[in-house]
């Protein structure tokens, strides 16, 4: 398993009700669910962009 970086995230509370109902709808934490959509987000940073190496998933 990947090592971890814990850090605390700061967010309103309309955004984090919205991202927790999100994350139910996909059977993951609300945690979980930031993980993968900042994931995603960086991998599509990096193909256009022209490369790099992706970061290992989370797991869930």
């Amino acid at each position: 398993m990947a090592a971890r970086k814990a850090f605390p995230l700061r967010i309103s509370k309309p955004l984090y009700e919205e991202l927790r109902k999100w994350a139910d709808a996909e059977f993951r934490s609300v945690n979980g669910q930031i993980e993968f959509l900042l994931q995603k987000a960086v991998d599509r940073r990096r193909r256009e962009n022209g490369g790099g190496t992706r970061a290992a998933p989370a797991d869930d």
